[in-house]
């Protein structure tokens, strides 16, 4: 069996023109031969993610998502430009090949890129990988170590410095996704009144040392050297990257981060290995964090509070066009349960936190 990531048959509903596609490849990369076989990777929930495999190439498309959209979200010409720029400072971006702009050949913009071959951690630890406990805070580590080297890449020098207006970014962040999850809201999901508040009344100032922002820095964004999975050689899913405060991008990570001592309730909405035996705790995330980042973490609720609100939005957000009948995936139909249980964590952080 291999570990290399893999793909399935593409989704009922989210099929794409073969031919149409075909054409247009072969008119940017002339030397594609054959006829393409176009299958699905396994996320998803929110940019769809194909494999298009020629005779003598391997190529990845990304489009949005079918159905309804936030107005800001999923432009694919954004993050093919930063796919294309910073990777001169953060050399483990996927190349992008082309941007198309013309949706009247698959009702999208979308790109292309290079297909990076690799393991890709997604629910558990696979067992063929015989990982000890040591071998995983390693892993885990190295982790940790890359998201410190984006935060202090170089983004000036990328031809970045207008992706983000670092100034008055953690005000941004907080009325934007409060205002994106009032409109998506749904009769049934929950209100997140007393967070949403404490977010406004406890909120800190911007960043000294603004930075990239992923956004989406996870475990199943990661890609594993299949010749050696502790080592990382690729970082996926860009469409949410900006600048501004890396540990707001801290939050947003930790916000997944379900650990092997978390309720039952939480461990059922776990997409990586984070509870195998040698991963880091939260706490102890932050802590490495702030060591390599050389910063001072006294208090991370505010943060980590705004990470699980993040999450409750863009999860309300899928569930929105579940709900509306604009998409037919069956894995969408309990996410407002989801946003309900962040709501409670959240809660739980703030009546614990000293803030």
């Amino acid at each position: 069996m291999s570990l290399a990531d893999q793909t399935s048959p593409v989704r009922e509903g989210e099929q794409l023109p073969i031919d149409v596609v075909d054409q247009y490849l072969k008119q940017q990369i002339p030397s594609l031969e054959g006829t393409p076989v176009i299958s699905q990777f396994p996320g998803g929930a929110s940019n769809l993610t194909y494999l298009v495999e020629y005779a003598n190439r391997e190529l990845v498309l990304r489009r949005p998502p079918f159905g309804h959209k936030a107005k800001s979200a999923h432009d694919m010409g954004r993050e093919f430009r930063i796919l294309n720029q910073l990777n001169a400072g953060f050399p483990y971006c996927p190349k992008a090949y082309a941007y198309c702009t013309d949706e009247s050949l698959i009702g999208t913009p979308f790109y292309v890129m290079e297909r990076v071959r690799g393991i890709i951690l997604r629910e558990n630890m696979p067992a063929e990988l015989g990982f000890t406990a040591d071998q995983t805070t390693a892993l885990c580590k190295s982790f940790i170590d890359k998201f410190v080297e984006l935060h202090n890449v170089d983004y000036l020098a990328c031809g970045l410095g207008d992706l983000g207006k670092p100034t008055g970014y953690v005000q941004r962040q907080i009325e934007g996704w409060i205002d994106r999850y009032e409109r998506a809201i749904t009769p049934d999901a929950a209100k997140w009144e007393p967070v949403k508040q404490w977010l406004r009344d406890k909120m800190p100032a911007d960043h000294h040392k603004p930075g990239i922002v992923h956004n989406d820095y996870r475990f199943d964004n990661v890609i594993l050297n299949p010749e050696n999975p502790m080592e990382i050689i690729g970082v996926l899913d860009w469409e949410m990257t900006t600048i501004g405060d890396p540990l707001m991008d801290l939050g947003n990570t930790l916000a997944y981060w379900i650990e092997a001592d978390d309720p039952a309730s939480v461990q059922l909405m776990r997409r990586q290995p984070s509870n195998a035996p040698g991963m880091l705790t939260r706490r102890q995330f932050v802590d490495y964090y702030a060591e390599r980042a050389g910063i001072r973490l006294d208090n991370f609720d505010y943060y980590y509070t705004y990470g699980l609100f993040r999450l409750a939005a863009i999860v309300q957000q899928i569930y929105y066009r579940y709900f509306h009948g604009q998409t037919q995936d069956k894995r969408f139909a309990k996410f407002v349960q989801m946003n309900a249980l962040l709501e409670q964590m959240s809660l739980q952080v703030i009546n614990k936190s000293t803030l």
